[in-house]
C-alpha cells in the first residue's frame, strides 16, 4: 500500500462531498482553520480507545448518542446542557442495571454535515436546487442553497463554542440534574414501577468523574474539512476536530478517498456496516483500517433495519473473526428504521428501534461475539414528536406538535429514556447466565 499522508485522499473516488465554486476563497479557510488550535487532545483520544478496547473485550458498555445533524441555532446553554444530561443519564441507566462501567460519547460540537442521497433536489417554485448539506455546507431555506466554504469556519466557531460549554459543565457545573432522571412520561408503560425505583436510586449515589466524562463524536465526510483539523503528534496523525470520526454508509468504499483517509490517523474509528456490506468486503475494510490488529481502533457500527439482523450479522461476525482483526460492535438501532408517515414527514418507529437492537444483542450472545455499544439518534427535548410510539404514544397525527429536525428523526427524551432502560434490562440476564454457567 502507498505512502499516507493527511492528502493522500486526494488522488481518489470521493463521494458526499461538497464542491468549492470559488476555489480562492475555500483555499483561504483551509489555510485559516490549519492553523487554529486543535478542538481535542491526542491523549483523549487515546483515552476513548483505551475505553472502546475495554467494551470490545466485554468489559464496558459505550454508549453513543446525539442529533442526526446540528444545527448552528442550537447551539446555546440550557440545549447543550439538556443534550449532554440525557447522554450522561443514559450512560448511568445503563450502568446501574448492568454493573458495567459506561463510557459515553456524543454526536456533538462537529456533527453539523449529513450525506444525502442525491446533491440536488426539486423545490415547487424554485425548481432544482442544492439538497441541504448541514449548517458547515449550505443554509436549510431554500435560497440559502449554495455550498459556501465559509460555513466550515463557522462551524468551527460553534464546535469551539459547544466544546468549551459542555466541558466547563462536566467539570464545574451544577450536576444535581443529571441525578434526576425524569419518568412522568413512562407511567404508561407496563415496566413504569421498576423504571422508579431505578431512578431513585441512581439518585441516592453519588457522581464519580468517570460518570461525568463525555467523548466527541462526528462523520468525517468533508474531507478537505478534516484534513485542515488533522495535526502531527509526535510521529503519529491525529485528527483533532473530535475525539472519534466515523465512515459513513454511503462512503465506505473499498477504493475511496475515505478509506484512505482514515487508515491513516491515529484516533478511535467507526464504520457504518449495513445490508450492502458483503463478508468478504468486510474482512478487507477491518484489514486495511486496522493493520496493526489494534485493541479499540476500530468501531463497527452496525445499521441493518428491524427483522434483518438474522440474514447479515452473523455473517458479518464470522467474517471479523477469520480477519483475526478486534473490533468493538455497536449497534445502531435508527438508521435502518426509516419510515414516511402518512403526512409525508420522516419519522422512526419505536418498537422498530428496539426490536433491532434486541436481535443484535442475542445475535452477538449465540455466536460467541460481544456488543460493546448502541448508537442512537436522541434530543434532550422533552417536548419534540418526531419518532412514533414508545410509551408516551406518540402518533402519526402528533408528529407536527414539534418536529424540529432538519434531517432524521431522534427520540425525544422520555423515549431515549426508556430505550436506555430496555437495553440495560437486557445486559444483566446475559451476565446472570454467565456466572450461572461457571
Amino acid at each position: 500500500m502507498s505512502e499516507w499522508s493527511p492528502q493522500s485522499w486526494r488522488s481518489l473516488p470521493k463521494y458526499q462531498m461538497a464542491e468549492w465554486e470559488d476555489e480562492a476563497v475555500a483555499d483561504k479557510v483551509f489555510a485559516k482553520l490549519g492553523k487554529l488550535p486543535p478542538l481535542v487532545q491526542a491523549k483523549e483520544c487515546d483515552r476513548l480507545k483505551s475505553l472502546l478496547a475495554e467494551a470490545g473485550r466485554g468489559e464496558r458498555f459505550m454508549v453513543q448518542g446525539g442529533d442526526c445533524a446540528e444545527r448552528f441555532l442550537d447551539c446555546e446553554s440550557e440545549r447543550l446542557e439538556t443534550q449532554l444530561k440525557l447522554i450522561l443519564q443514559m450512560g448511568m441507566i445503563l450502568e446501574h442495571i448492568s454493573g458495567k462501567p459506561i463510557g459515553k460519547i456524543c454526536r456533538v460540537a462537529g456533527q453539523y454535515g449529513k450525506p444525502r442521497s442525491k446533491p440536488t433536489e426539486v423545490v415547487e417554485g424554485l425548481g432544482e436546487i442544492m439538497s441541504f448539506k448541514g449548517d458547515n455546507i449550505n443554509g436549510f431555506d431554500p435560497k440559502d442553497r449554495k455550498w459556501d466554504p465559509q460555513r466550515l469556519l463557522e462551524g468551527y466557531w460553534h464546535s469551539a463554542a459547544t466544546l468549551n460549554f459542555l466541558r466547563g459543565y462536566a467539570a464545574n457545573g451544577d450536576h444535581t440534574p443529571v441525578q434526576s432522571i425524569e419518568i412522568s412520561d413512562l407511567k404508561g408503560s407496563e415496566h413504569a414501577a421498576s423504571y422508579t425505583a431505578d431512578a431513585q436510586a441512581i439518585a441516592q449515589k453519588p457522581l464519580s468523574s468517570e460518570q461525568l466524562e463525555f467523548f466527541t463524536s462526528h462523520e468525517a465526510m468533508q474531507l478537505d474539512l478534516e484534513e485542515a483539523l488533522t495535526r502531527a503528534v509526535g510521529s503519529k496523525y491525529y485528527n483533532l476536530s473530535a475525539h472519534l470520526v466515523w465512515i459513513g454508509d454511503r462512503t465506505r468504499q473499498l477504493d475511496c478517498a475515505h478509506i484512505e483517509y482514515f487508515r491513516g490517523i491515529s484516533n478511535p474509528i467507526g464504520v457504518k456496516v449495513g445490508p450492502s456490506m458483503k463478508n468478504d468486503e468486510l474482512k478487507d475494510l477491518v484489514t486495511v483500517l486496522n493493520p496493526k490488529k489494534e485493541e479499540g481502533r476500530l468501531m463497527l457500527i452496525t445499521r441493518y433495519g428491524a427483522g434483518k439482523a438474522e440474514a447479515m450479522l452473523p455473517g458479518h461476525i464470522q467474517a471479523v473473526k477469520e480477519s483475526g482483526v478486534p473490533v468493538t460492535w455497536q449497534c445502531d438501532g435508527v438508521h435502518g428504521n426509516g419510515v414516511v408517515a402518512s403526512n409525508k414527514l420522516k419519522t422512526r418507529c419505536f418498537d422498530d428501534i428496539m426490536t433491532e437492537i434486541l436481535e443484535v444483542i442475542a445475535i452477538h450472545q449465540r455466536c460467541g461475539s460481544v456488543l460493546g455499544g448502541i448508537h442512537l439518534e436522541v434530543t434532550g427535548q422533552s417536548s419534540v414528536t418526531e419518532v412514533v410510539g414508545g410509551s408516551m404514544n406518540i402518533t402519526e397525527d402528533m408528529l407536527l406538535q414539534n418536529y424540529e429536525t432538519y434531517c432524521d428523526p431522534r427520540l425525544n427524551y422520555a423515549q431515549a429514556i426508556e430505550a436506555t432502560f430496555r437495553v440495560a434490562n437486557e445486559m444483566p440476564s446475559a451476565e446472570r447466565a454467565a456466572k450461572q454457567g461457571k
